[in-house]
């Protein structure tokens, strides 16, 4: 098992092996956030409520317990 000390400069970092932007053909268009009209994660098929990636952490901590 390896450690962070046995780890060079060289192996610590990989290049992102994904590199495609936007939609593929396959998922279409993105959906709208309900809250603010952005592109979602979500494709525009998912039903339901879709919300921004910054919505979604607004309603998470809206909704978040404090105690």
């Amino acid at each position: 098992m390896s450690t962070l000390e046995d780890m060079d400069e060289e192996t610590s970092y990989r290049e992102p092996t994904d590199t495609s932007a936007g939609p593929t053909a396959a998922e279409g268009p993105y959906a709208e956030c309900v809250l603010c009209r952005q592109p979602t994660e979500y494709p525009e098929s998912t039903k339901g409520i879709t919300l921004c990636p910054v919505c979604e952490w607004r309603e998470a901590e809206r909704t978040a317990c404090s105690g």
